[in-house]
């Protein structure tokens, strides 16, 4: 097993109902370590610029909006297979088809706020961290 990190985003629906600490500990109950950390309130531009990938689909202007409605955390999760494994423990992107006692099951409120986000590949977990974090502010 390879030890890895990916980028986490606890989502505005979350932030806005303090879930920060109850999800984050879903995440160190499945083994995942929070390496970096910060609060942030994303503006329109930098929120348009991380989900540019997704800028020619319908949702693309909602979710913008959604992102810089409220604070955001960003975070870097280490762990052994940490892309698969965040992945598996955030649940399906529509909570109703999430599995029990998954992020997005236990705290989605829908299908657009799912309350987090996660990189779905290697090499996107390393553009979207270095999106956030500079190497200097990622704990070994």
């Amino acid at each position: 097993m390879a030890l890895e990190r990916t980028l986490s985003i606890i989502k505005p629906d979350a932030t806005k109902r303090n879930l920060t600490g109850k999800i984050n500990a879903v995440f160190e109950g499945a083994g995942l370590r929070i390496v970096a950390q910060k609060r942030i309130q994303l503006t329109e531009k930098q929120a348009g610029a991380f989900y540019a990938v997704h800028k020619e689909r319908p949702f693309y202007g909602s979710l913008v909006s959604s992102m810089i409605a409220e604070p955001v955390v960003v975070q870097v999760l280490q762990g052994e297979n940490a892309v698969a494994k965040n992945r598996e423990v955030m649940g399906a992107t529509n909570p109703a088809d999430a599995a029990e006692g998954t992020v997005r099951k236990l705290f989605a409120e829908s299908i657009e706020a799912n309350s987090v986000h996660g990189s779905d590949s290697l090499e996107n977990a390393k553009n979207e961290i270095s999106f956030f974090f500079a190497e200097t502010e990622i704990l070994p």
